[in-house]
């Protein structure tokens, strides 16, 4: 490659990132020939990893930008093929490993993602909300961030999110929709229209492992399972299937709220999890004179943290309390998280703020192979 257009054609290809894999088109297989003309005519090849990919259309976009952009390049011109058995086998191969093993990645002794399930006593406390504005935040911060929507029977991660494009199948491989930069998983994207889940236990259980073996997320720093309310199938099956997963406790300042919620944190007890920490949703009200109304009382997340620290024996702090606000809400309704739209406003504030002590808690050297030899 001693000609320079072609150095830099290929360089600026380089740039190209599958928008499902996150990773460049040059790194994965998927470039399969670039032809430059005497008159800096380029025609690149692309293989798709099926035929109807859904985001064929951004691929083509981004190779058409990024080409264009170098001098000296007249025109662009995108084939989209699609790859063969063996190429797919290929690709298969080089993200899971030569094993081809599906297991959970995460519960790899390398494996660097720290995991935080979501929980919450009961319904109602806005914990999917959190969730997707804590797995945003941090997004944006730049770190590789996934979520599992394991709530089956009351799914609302995708709507959250604005996502309405399928998971795409790669043979017994499931690429997660990306929204935000964040890859994300739910029965959701399975269901016809708004159907109900009718599922018991084995199926939950199921489902969930389905989630976190057959779905390649690939290098994540963070890992969050959106849990359903109390202490039922799926939060024993995600204590089973990823026993170093952390817990953080969604809870409102009121008193009752914080009972209830106090179980959904102490299951840690008989599962040998650790509390990663208290968070108080609907804290108060910001008034137009400064004030603050506090609609559901107060305390209740400071309370909770308490409880949890004697019930635990290690200390589960108050990570921080978000204060009411419509436009929250109005976010959740519209898929676009307040982090991101309103980033200024004290409720993304605060939960910034959160996911900011969440990316600075180490992850812990237990089970990690260190490389060191006896002399």
């Amino acid at each position: 490659m001693s000609d320079p257009l072609e150095q830099a054609v290929h360089a600026a290809l380089a740039t190209v990132i599958d928008p499902e894999l996150r990773r460049p088109i040059t790194e994965l297989g998927m470039v399969e020939s670039v032809d430059i003309s005497a008159d800096g005519q380029v025609r690149l090849a692309v293989l798709l990893t099926i035929a109807g990919c859904p985001l064929r259309g951004t691929i083509t976009a981004d190779s058409e930008k990024a080409l264009s952009a170098v001098p000296g390049v007249t025109a662009v011109e995108v084939e989209l093929k699609v790859m063969n058995q063996a190429q797919r086998d290929a690709l298969k191969e080089q993200l899971r490993g030569a094993s081809g093993q599906r297991g959970i990645p995460f519960n790899e002794p390398g494996s660097l993602t720290k995991v935080f399930a979501v929980a919450s006593g009961k319904g109602g406390v806005g914990k999917s909300s959190l969730t997707v504005n804590l797995a945003c935040a941090l997004a944006a911060k730049g770190l590789r961030v996934g979520i599992v929507d394991a709530d089956v029977h009351g799914f609302s991660v995708p709507a959250l999110m604005g996502i309405t494009q399928a998971p795409t199948r790669v043979d017994d491989m499931i690429l997660p929709p990306v929204a935000y930069g964040v890859k994300v998983i739910s029965i959701g994207m399975f269901v016809a229209g708004n159907q109900p889940v009718a599922w018991r236990g084995p199926m939950l259980h199921r489902a969930l492992e389905q989630f976190l073996t057959d779905v390649y997320f690939g290098d994540l720093d963070v890992l969050f399972l959106d849990l359903p309310p109390g202490t039922g199938d799926i939060a024993i099956s995600v204590a089973q299937l990823l026993p170093k997963a952390e817990i953080l406790v969604v809870t409102t300042p009121q008193a009752a709220a914080a009972d209830v919620a106090e179980r959904a944190g102490a299951i840690a007890t008989q599962t040998g999890q650790t509390v990663a920490g208290v968070i108080e949703n609907m804290s108060y009200l910001e008034m137009p004179d400064g004030g603050r109304m506090e609609l559901f009382g107060s305390g209740g997340g400071a309370v909770l943290a308490e409880r949890l620290t004697t019930t635990v024996g290690t200390e589960v702090p108050l990570l921080g309390q978000i204060p009411l606000d419509i436009l929250l809400r109005e976010g959740g309704d519209t898929g676009a998280p307040i982090v991101l739209g309103r980033p200024e406003t004290p409720a993304a504030i605060a939960l910034t703020e959160i996911a900011g002590k969440l990316a600075a808690r180490p992850r812990g050297l237990t089970g990690m192979k260190l490389g060191l030899q006896p002399r």
